[in-house]
């Protein structure tokens, strides 16, 4: 799929936004700053073509993400963006595989002992809530399908089951980061609202039935609500990018939405989003949360 969209991308010319947020006299200042995570961090294709400066293209990572807003914000001398798209928390510590071919080092290699600020931003793809969604795709208004809810909840919910296996994953990461980067203050950022909070969905804009939507809803809540578990057991500030960002899910006007549905072309600004993913807005969005957090300890 990868692939496909690649080709499709190609061929756009986005026109970039610039981030509302603006550096405070009060912020704390950090020397050195490495960025971890998947493609939510990534914010991939809402730049194209990806930038190469930190990762293979095939990562597909913004040069907008949030982890490269924030740099610019802070001034970061020393900065390392190791963010992926499809990265698991496996990759923490073992290269990632690409579908172009690419290979992206183990994460962990960016940090250092001297590195005094990590965001990470992890766990969906642990889960597979990336495949669920795209399992969840109904072209035909029900009953002529099949709900992935009942798919996914035959004998058991198999993604609560996920989500619950993730959290000693993500724990683990975490220990990881502080015996890497001892002095380093972590921020464990969670997934922005990309889908109705409300349950009800947009068939057929965004073809996934009402209650797959529900469904896909209530697992994304969940998914938040274990980060932020595992961020107050382990003493991490968790960086709260879900609730700001309620009421812009892929249902809402093309002008407000923070993610994009399945067609890879945003008007929040004019520019890319690869599908079910945060578009411009969104990447926004995540830095004036990441930023907000850093400000206040």
């Amino acid at each position: 799929m990868l692939r496909r969209i690649t080709a499709v991308l190609a061929i756009v010319t986005a026109i970039g936004g610039t981030t509302a947020v603006r550096a405070d006299a009060t912020t704390p200042t950090y020397r050195e700053y490495v960025a971890l995570g998947d493609s939510w961090s990534a914010d991939v294709f809402t730049t194209f073509p990806p930038t190469t400066q930190y990762t293979p293209f095939d990562c597909a990572q913004s040069a907008t993400d949030y982890p490269h807003q924030i740099a610019a914000l802070l001034h970061i001398g020393t900065f390392r963006d190791a963010t992926c798209g499809s990265a698991t928390t496996v990759e923490m510590t073992q290269p990632q595989s690409l579908p172009l071919g690419g290979t992206n080092a183990p994460q962990f290699d960016r940090l250092t002992a001297t590195t005094d600020l990590v965001t990470l931003g992890i766990g969906g793809n642990d889960i597979g809530l990336a495949g669920a969604v795209g399992s969840c795709l109904n072209l035909l208004p029900p009953p002529l399908g099949t709900s992935c809810q009942a798919t996914f909840t035959a004998g058991g919910d198999q993604l609560s089951t996920a989500v619950t296996a993730t959290a000693p994953k993500i724990a683990t990461v975490l220990r990881q980061i502080r015996t890497r980067a001892p002095h380093a203050r972590i921020l464990l950022v969670n997934y922005l609202n990309g889908i109705p909070a409300d349950g009800i969905g947009c068939w057929p804009i965004v073809p996934i039935w009402n209650v797959d939507v529900a469904y896909l809803q209530a697992k994304f809540v969940q998914m938040n609500a274990m980060l932020a578990a595992v961020a107050q057991a382990n003493h991490v500030q968790l960086v709260d990018t879900y609730t700001p960002t309620l009421g812009h899910d892929v249902c809402q006007a093309p002008t407000v939405r923070y993610a994009e549905g399945l067609i890879p072309i945003s008007l929040n600004p004019i520019g890319l989003a690869f599908p079910f993913h945060p578009n411009g807005a969104g990447a926004e969005a995540q830095t004036q949360a990441v930023y907000a957090a850093i400000q206040h300890p």
